[in-house]
């Protein structure tokens, strides 16, 4: 059973990057960077790689020669719980952890209606800033003089996630990555200024591949190259941080559970949520003990089973707000080593994928925060 990592809140985690980055450029003085910081730039890029795992880099230095010496030089950091994209760019974005911006997964309650939001493809009529309504670090570089761009894909552009945890910032959209990396060094012609860059394509390799194929390996290459180039475009005095949202592991058929085959598991349980590797389970709270512990019964060290009090308690999501913790199962449940809890009922697309995310164990949670020089 693989030990699981917890969130590095305020001493080196993905919240801290952009506060980090700020304060940097001169302009962090509304925002906490914790423990993390920069060497002083007056420009400042953060390019995101989705699903660029630190330990992933460490185990192909053939394939990420440049990143790999980095790596060997500067400690990881993590994201936040769970290890998903919609829960990490919220918590890059705000400079928040999780039990703050309230993004809690990749699918969460609307406490409100009871229904299940997609925070990807924001499905529910619900408003991006209401849902999350604490300012951006974007906005508040911006109200104090300093210039913010985000950079990514031009379908992301009016998206409920860009505007709840990207919102401030002039947003460029683009088609492929070598676009946004020249947008990046045009961004920084002026300063002071933060901009934001993210790469997607590596994270959909592993998806649809596993982190353990060709196709992933030859993306992860021209990630490697384009980190190189890049810096090799930006003048020396613009601060450059590679970072990512999570890692990733590859499900195997042995390690895959179709938690709908199973007798009386979902007993109690009124709605399902999360992801497959980290499962928010909604019913009664008088329920909430018992539901945790079929699960635990059932699944053995596959899992832990947590209520929401036991999760928050030992620091999963960080403090949280009083109205994000309706948006917390009221068990959750997270995988070990390679398994996947999927669901063939309400989930059947998961079952396509390869690699998977959003659990607590080291190569999904351990990021690289790098300033590349």
């Amino acid at each position: 059973m693989t030990d699981f990592l917890t969130p590095a809140y305020g001493q080196r985690a993905l919240s801290d990057v952009l506060p980090a980055a700020a304060a940097a450029i001169g302009l962090g003085s509304a925002l906490d960077p914790g423990a993390l910081r920069f060497e002083p730039a007056t420009r400042f890029v953060v390019l995101l790689v989705d699903g660029l795992g630190h330990q992933l880099i460490a185990d192909h230095p053939k394939q990420a020669p440049y990143l790999h010496s980095l790596v060997s030089a500067q400690q990881p950091g993590t994201c936040g719980v769970p290890s998903t994209t919609a829960t990490s760019l919220t918590s890059l974005g705000t400079g928040a952890p999780t039990g703050q911006h309230g993004m809690v997964g990749f699918t969460q309650r609307v406490p409100e209606t009871g229904a299940l939001l997609n925070s990807l493809f924001w499905d529910q009529p619900v408003d991006p800033t209401q849902w999350q309504s604490a300012p951006t670090v974007f906005e508040q570089v911006r109200s104090q003089g300093g210039l913010a761009t985000v950079i990514s894909k031009t379908e992301f552009a009016e998206s409920g996630l860009t505007r709840a945890a990207l919102r401030g910032a002039t947003y460029v959209g683009t088609g492929n990555v070598d676009d946004r990396l020249q947008a990046a060094v045009a961004a920084a012609n002026e300063g002071p200024s933060l901009t934001y860059v993210y790469d997607g394509d590596l994270d959909a390799t592993g998806h649809r591949f596993g982190v353990d194929s060709d196709a992933w390996r030859a993306q992860l290459q021209a990630v490697d190259e384009d980190v190189q180039e890049l810096r090799a475009a930006l003048p020396d005095s613009v601060g450059l941080v590679v970072t990512a949202d999570h890692g990733m592991v590859d499900s195997t058929t042995q390690s895959r559970i179709d938690i709908d085959e199973i007798p009386g598991l979902r007993e109690g349980v009124v709605l399902l949520g999360g992801e497959a590797r980290f499962r928010h389970l909604y019913c009664a709270p008088s329920d909430a003990v018992v539901v945790r512990d079929r699960w635990q019964e059932r699944l053995g060290d596959q899992v832990t089973a947590l209520t929401r009090q036991e999760a928050v308690a030992q620091g999963w999501f960080g403090e949280v707000r009083a109205d994000v913790s309706p948006r917390i199962g009221d068990v959750v449940v997270a995988a070990h080593d390679q398994v996947g809890l999927f669901s063939s009922r309400d989930f059947a697309y998961e079952m396509t994928l390869v690699g998977l995310h959003g659990s607590l164990t080291p190569r999904e949670m351990e990021i690289p925060i790098l300033q590349v020089h």
